[in-house]
C-alpha cells in the first residue's frame, strides 16, 4: 500500500502492492520534501505536444465517467508533463537488500529516535484508532515510520501531472489513468485541493502512502471535520485508513505479528519460509523458543523465517504477518514494521547478531570503514553499515589515489589499511 519512498523501494524484491507500487532503488533515502512542489527541474512540467493532445482527449473520458469540467479545470491548472516521472519508471533498478541492511536502513537506531519523538504526540489518537479499529497501535505508526519516516517524507509530487504522465506514457496506462480519474475524484469531492495533492513520482500519497483508488476505498475522517485528509501536518486521518485497511484486510485483534526465536543447533533449514507454516506445539517440539525466554504465543498456524540462514536472528510469524505483507508483500517489509512496532512499544534490539557479510565484515565494522572513508575524506555520508554505490565509489577513490587495484569492494584487508590511515 505504499509510495515510491525509501521503504518501500529497500524492501528486497517486492512485487506491486495493493496500492499500485513498486520497488525502484536502494541504498539512499529519495530526495522528497514534506511540503511544497518539487524544484528538481525533472519534476517541474514542461512542455509536450504529444501529452496535450492525450490530456485534450482524455477530459472526453473523464466527463463520461462523472468528472464535471470544473474539477478538469482545477485539477490540471498548473499540472504537466513530468519527464522526470517517465526516467523513474523506465529504469526501476531492483535492490535485493538482505534483511540485516534493510532493517539498518528502516529501523536503526536513529529511526527509532525520531519515531518517539513523533509518535509520542500521537499516543492517544492511535490508542483511539485502535479501540475502534482492533489493529495494533504499534503497528500502525511503524507503517508510518517505514512509508514517510513518520511523516516527514510525504513526497513533493503533483500528483495529477504524474499519474497523467504515467497514463500518457502508456506501459501502464490503464492503471494509471484509473490513478488519475481517482484523484480527480478526490479533488472533486473536497478532501483536498490540487496544490495539496503531493506524493510520490508514482502517485501515492499521505503520511502512509495511498494510491488514489486505494485512498477512495480505504481513506476515512477519523477526525470528523468532513475531509479525508492524509495530507495535512494533522496525520490523524491517514494512521486511521491504514488500519482501515487492514482491519478489512483481515486484522486479528489482539494477536502477535510474530516474534524473534532461536532456532536449535541442526534445525532444518529447508522447514523456513512463509509457505511452511505448522503449529505453534510442533515449532516447540522441534527446539524453537522465543529468543528472550518464555513460550511461543499459540496465535494459530505459523511460519519460520531465518533470512539470514542459521545462526543468524530468526522470527516465528503468524497471521498478523501477513495482513501486514498486504501493505507490501516483502518479508523485509513485513519484518521491518514488525520489529519497529516492537520498538517503539518499548521492545529490546534483536538478540541475535548477523555475523560477518560476504565481504567478510560484520555491520559494525562496515559501519567503522565508512566513517574512516568519511575521515580520509571521501565522502560515504552517515555511517549505516549499508554498502551501496557511494561507499563502493568513495573506496574506488581511496584505493586509486593509493595506487592499489581499483576495485571498490570493502573487505577486511582495507578496514585494516584505512585503520592504519
Amino acid at each position: 500500500m505504499t509510495g515510491w519512498t525509501r521503504r518501500t523501494i529497500l524492501a528486497a524484491g517486492a512485487a506491486t502492492t495493493l496500492t499500485g507500487c513498486m520497488p525502484s532503488f536502494g541504498g539512499s533515502i529519495e530526495g522528497v520534501g514534506a511540503s511544497g512542489p518539487s524544484t528538481d527541474p525533472d519534476f517541474r512540467p514542461q512542455p509536450n505536444a504529444d501529452y496535450d493532445a492525450w490530456v485534450a482527449a482524455f477530459r472526453s473520458r473523464a466527463l463520461a465517467q462523472g468528472i464535471t469540467q470544473d474539477t478538469l479545470e482545477r485539477g490540471f491548472r498548473g499540472q504537466g508533463f513530468l519527464p522526470g516521472v517517465i526516467d523513474r519508471d523506465r529504469n526501476q533498478t531492483e535492490f535485493r537488500r538482505s534483511t540485516e541492511d534493510y532493517l539498518a536502513l528502516v529501523a536503526s537506531d536513529e529511526d527509532l529516535a525520531l519515531g518517539r519523538t513523533r509518535v509520542g504526540p500521537q499516543r492517544a489518537t492511535l490508542a483511539a484508532i485502535e479501540a475502534q479499529s482492533g489493529v495494533d497501535a504499534d503497528v500502525i505508526a511503524a507503517i508510518w515510520g517505514l512509508e514517510t519516516r513518520f511523516g516527514t517524507r510525504l513526497g513533493d509530487i503533483p500528483v495529477i501531472s504524474a499519474t497523467s504522465t504515467l497514463a500518457w506514457e502508456g506501459r501502464r496506462g490503464r492503471f494509471f489513468e484509473a490513478q488519475l480519474i481517482a484523484a480527480l475524484r478526490i479533488l472533486q469531492s473536497g478532501d483536498t485541493t490540487t496544490d495539496r495533492m503531493l506524493g510520490s513520482w508514482a502517485g501515492a500519497m499521505g503520511h502512509t502512502q495511498f494510491m488514489p483508488t486505494v485512498y477512495e476505498e480505504y481513506a476515512v475522517d477519523f477526525t470528523g471535520d468532513g475531509r479525508r485528509d492524509i495530507w495535512g501536518t494533522d496525520p490523524s486521518d491517514a494512521l486511521a485508513s491504514t488500519a482501515e485497511y487492514l482491519r478489512r484486510a483481515g486484522w486479528r485483534t489482539g494477536q502477535p505479528w510474530g516474534l524473534e526465536v532461536v532456532l536449535p543447533s541442526g534445525f532444518n533449514m529447508a522447514a523456513t519460509g512463509r509457505d511452511s507454516r505448522r503449529s505453534v506445539t510442533d515449532w516447540a517440539a522441534a527446539g524453537v523458543r522465543p529468543a528472550r525466554g518464555g513460550n511461543l504465543p499459540d496465535a494459530g498456524a505459523a511460519a519460520i523465517l531465518a533470512p539470514g540462514g542459521a545462526g543468524a536472528p530468526a522470527w516465528i510469524v503468524y497471521h498478523n504477518f501477513t495482513m501486514i505483507l498486504r501493505y507490501n508483500p516483502s518479508n523485509n517489509y513485513g519484518i521491518g514494521v514488525g520489529y519497529m512496532s516492537d520498538r517503539l512499544a518499548g521492545g529490546r534490539p534483536l538478540s541475535q547478531g548477523w555475523g560477518p557479510d560476504e565481504t567478510g565484515l560484520t555491520q559494525a565494522e562496515r559501519r567503522e570503514l565508512q566513517a574512516l572513508l568519511n575521515r580520509a575524506g571521501y565522502d560515504v555520508g552517515t555511517p549505516d553499515g549499508v554498502v551501496g554505490r557511494r561507499t563502493e565509489a568513495a573506496i574506488s577513490a581511496w584505493q586509486s589515489a593509493r595506487g592499489v587495484t581499483v576495485d571498490g569492494r570493502p573487505s577486511p584487508a582495507v578496514l585494516a589499511a584505512l585503520r592504519r590511515g
